[in-house]
């Protein structure tokens, strides 16, 4: 396997637009990425995944979710996940759908969740069999018992970009979702194209419109997917609006268990590539991310969608 020192890549020369920026990247990997794949990894192999990723630079990493372990079986075991990665250099957020999984994970020891919310009607029936309405008041109820226990919350909103039941998504839909969630005192959302078919300029048209309408920039991040090869693309154009924080899961791993053609999310390893190459210091090491990832996908039969990694190993 090659190594980026071994290509002997020239220093990178910060773009100006850039300079002295830093980002934040939200590594999905365990959660997000695993809870796609039809292989069930066990715990020590998730433990072992995790505890590599903090070891590569990663500082915030998904860790599990405690949702149904009927709808999602992959998940099953995040307590026990939880419990074994407690100590290590990064926070593990989780994600909660109610507050019976929010208790769940306040039990495992969790003090930092996300929760998720769909844009359109079609995705929140077809995800979770309830209406937005019923889902929202559901979420509303979390983030009360974790603002008042002082717990970190996250918002992510699906369907942002695109849904395969109803296509495209009106941009007021967003703002409205948007601002509901702000109003409930969510410091962070993450705008989700859960099926991969935004375009660059569609990313500058949702920012521009949420800032717009009072939504602050520094409150977004952009959770891309790869279906159409414009994830890394679509991340170049939120940075152009402002937005510094990018979710990304290790090899491109995972999907939409529930969205019709999905495939993966952006891969952590391409995003480093592209960030570093603009000069923006990311923290993490990039050989040893690819190992990891290269890793990774071999635990679950397949090879890595990460163009970087794919690269590194011929």
């Amino acid at each position: 396997m090659s190594t980026t020192r071994e290509l002997g890549l020239p220093t990178a020369v910060p773009s100006p637009a850039f300079q002295a920026d830093t980002v934040e990247i939200w590594e999905v990997g365990p959660r997000d990425g695993l809870q796609a794949e039809k292989t069930v990894l066990d715990v020590d192999t998730k433990v072992e995944l995790i505890e590599r990723l903090a070891r590569a630079g990663a500082r915030i990493i998904e860790a599990g979710s405690f949702v149904r372990a009927d709808r999602v079986p992959q998940m099953a075991d995040s307590a026990a996940v939880m419990a074994r990665v407690a100590d290590i250099d990064a926070r593990t957020p989780v994600l909660v759908p109610n507050l019976r999984g929010y208790e769940l994970a306040r039990d495992a020891g969790a003090d930092d969740i996300a929760f998720f919310l769909s844009v359109t009607e079609s995705f929140s029936q077809q995800n979770l069999g309830a209406s937005r309405e019923r889902m929202e008041q559901a979420a509303e109820a979390v983030v009360a018992r974790a603002v008042a226990d002082g717990v970190r919350v996250r918002g992510y909103l699906s369907m942002v970009f695109g849904d395969p039941w109803e296509g495209a998504v009106d941009v007021a839909d967003v703002v409205r979702l948007a601002s509901v969630m702000r109003g409930w005192g969510i410091e962070q959302l993450s705008l989700g194209d859960t099926i991969g078919v935004a375009t660059p300029g569609q990313v500058r048209a949702v920012v521009r419109t949420l800032a717009a309408h009072g939504i602050p920039v520094g409150s977004l991040a952009l959770h891309m997917h790869d279906t159409y090869g414009m994830a890394v693309a679509n991340v170049y154009a939120g940075l152009e609006e402002g937005v510094r924080v990018f979710d990304a899961a290790a090899g491109g791993v995972g999907g939409c268990p529930f969205a019709k053609s999905a495939t993966g999310n952006l891969a952590t390893d391409d995003l480093v590539w592209m960030l570093e190459g603009l000069g923006i210091r990311t923290g993490i090491d990039l050989d040893a991310l690819t190992e990891t990832s290269i890793w990774l996908t071999r635990a679950l039969g397949k090879t890595p969608a990460s163009r970087v990694a794919t690269a590194l190993t011929r």
